[in-house]
């Protein structure tokens, strides 16, 4: 016999979405249902709960198919529009990195450096539809004799494009200050001297795993948003970290889970895969990331309706102690502090200036809500749990 008072499936909530009968919210609308009908009425009238975010996801890239040549090649080195990819794979297959940088690029010689260009924005120029050079370089041998190829493509025209990246959707996340004299320059942006401003990168109440803290219903297989498209979940990213500390409601108050996901690269969109250029830092990619949390029981229900109030992380300095990896933290804040525009650090007012964007994390949550209920979008059934 279940604990719980409310037991559903993925399977039987996909029979409602079909029928156009499921109950779809986002994770900022259940928060007030929730408290006005109690944690056991909500979860039996809510079957999903959607989630969001947009920000700078570095370990992100593409595996690119670049297409063959006569006579057939198998590349050992290939660059897309000056930027170098990894082809240590077979034939004409490479992987793109988000935060390789150009060849040419002079990186932070002169510092800050600016690194207008990289591996991010040429994935931005692949699924906006615009032509990219592709020259690659191979020895040669019996069954690939030809050493060189050259030629302008779009992602239309390549046999395969796949979006996989390695770490996306961070459960939570430092928040950043510099105690230094000196500005700077981090993937976390730009900070001022003397702890002049806090940069954060969460969205806090929307955020994907924030909503499901124990990853009790994500899994390999999880359907997601992802660039625009429908995606994968397909394990635990690099990084990843379960045996954290955490808040009584189960969040974690330090960085923690993150998941591997792929996708079809020429279903994305320009909209949610932007590159990024951080100065005197690097390029990198900012991912559209959503995941529908399916309520299964009252459980998923309550940890949903988790709010910005109940969401803590960390200050950390990154202007001495993080370089030098050195763990520690100068406080405990809410992301309902943190979003207000300011927090409290040792009896000091100190702005806050956010990385990911709130905007673009509703409006993802409400694509997938708008998606589920015409029957759009499916649930994913979980065929391994990472718990």
């Amino acid at each position: 016999m279940s604990d719980y008072k409310v037991n559903k499936t993925i399977e039987q909530i996909n029979k409602k979405i079909a029928a156009g009968e499921a109950v779809v919210v986002t994770a900022e609308e259940i928060i007030d249902i929730a408290k006005k009908e109690g944690i056991v009425e909500a979860a039996k009238k809510i079957d999903v709960v959607t989630t969001g975010t947009f920000a700078p996801m570095c370990s992100s890239g593409a595996f690119i198919n670049i297409g063959q040549s006569k006579p057939l090649v198998r590349t050992t080195k290939t660059w897309i529009n000056n930027v170098q990819a990894y082809s240590g794979l077979a034939a004409v297959d490479c992987y793109l990195g988000a935060t390789q940088t150009c060849e040419d690029d002079p990186l932070n010689k002169r510092h800050p450096g600016e690194f207008n260009y990289g591996g991010g924005h040429v994935i931005q120029d692949l699924v906006a539809g615009k032509q990219v050079h592709i020259r690659a370089e191979s020895y040669g041998t019996d069954c690939y004799p030809n050493r060189k190829i050259e030629k302008l493509v779009t992602l239309e025209e390549l046999p395969n494009a796949m979006l996989c990246n390695p770490r996306n959707a961070y459960q939570n996340y430092n928040c950043a200050i510099n105690k230094s004299d000196k500005i700077k320059y981090t993937y976390m942006g730009t900070l001022k001297s003397d702890m002049g401003n806090a940069n954060y990168s969460t969205s806090g109440e929307l955020s994907p795993l924030l909503n499901d803290p124990y990853l009790k219903t994500i899994g390999v297989g999880t359907r997601i948003f992802l660039g625009g498209a429908q995606g994968y979940v397909t394990w635990t990213g690099t990084q990843h970290k379960n045996k954290v500390e955490r808040g009584l409601n189960g969040v974690p108050v330090t960085p923690a889970g993150t998941l591997a996901v792929m996708g079809d690269l020429k279903q994305m969109s320009p909209e949610w895969l932007v590159g990024q250029s951080i100065r005197g830092y690097g390029v990198s990619l900012s991912v559209g990331f959503g995941i529908p949390i399916p309520i299964l029981n009252e459980e998923i229900l309550k940890y949903t309706s988790v709010c910005d109030e109940d969401i803590f992380t960390q200050v950390v300095d990154y202007g001495y102690d993080y370089p030098e990896g050195i763990s520690k933290s100068y406080g405990q804040v809410s992301y309902a502090e943190l979003k207000s525009g300011s927090i409290m650090i040792k009896g000091r007012k100190i702005p806050t200036v956010p990385l990911s964007s709130m905007i673009k994390a509703r409006k993802i949550a409400d694509i997938l809500k708008k998606s589920i209920q015409k029957a759009k979008f499916f649930l994913g059934q979980p065929q391994h749990m990472f718990y």
